[in-house]
């Protein structure tokens, strides 16, 4: 199971693309409430959530992924529940995925420590030990995963498919999705 962490101010497309890519691939996606099922990201666009994070079955979770967005990125680092989501991933090694501003959550907590990490550029100060690389807009290093930022949403999305259900299914979604390498 893939669970999708929104907080009220998450960036849309940020989570939204990469959901899109997710199911086009069938993949089991999960978006997780904070705060209630129904969250409103930083651009007024509601979303009713499939279960709240405190329903998450973290046993059940391969990845966990953390959209940006300001203030969805605090109210991610806010929540109890994200960051005991994020301790039994770290902790059973889970998938664990975030992009533009999340990344410093993970950095916060030092999981990016010696790991090569990619975030928004004004919060790549926040990757406390990260090797950052100036040219990288999708990272992978072990089971981590970080992007950039919006832009490059339905390229992140791609790559967690092809992590998830191999290169063919993600080549094939970015075909039909007339997606450029």
């Amino acid at each position: 199971m893939i669970y999708v962490f929104l907080a009220d101010g998450f960036e849309t497309v940020e989570a939204l693309a990469v959901v899109d890519v997710l199911r086009r691939a069938k993949l089991e996606v999960r978006t997780a409430g904070v705060g209630g099922r129904t969250v409103t990201s930083a651009h007024g666009v509601p979303v009713v959530c499939d279960v709240t994070a405190g329903e998450v079955d973290k046993e059940a979770m391969e990845l966990l992924f953390l959209p940006g967005g300001i203030p969805g990125t605090p109210n991610l680092e806010a929540s109890g529940e994200v960051q005991d989501c994020i301790t039994y991933a770290s902790e059973h090694d889970r998938w664990i995925t975030a992009i533009c501003a999340a990344p410093s959550i993970l950095g916060h907590r030092g999981l990016l420590e010696g790991r090569t990490a990619t975030s928004f550029p004004t919060f790549q100060k926040e990757l406390r030990g990260a090797n950052i690389p100036a040219d990288a807009y999708v990272c992978v290093d072990g089971r981590y995963v970080t992007g950039r930022g919006m832009g490059v949403a339905v390229e992140f999305g791609l790559k967690l498919v092809e992590l998830l259900a191999g290169k063919e299914a993600s080549d094939a979604i970015r075909g039909s999705i007339q997606c450029r390498e």
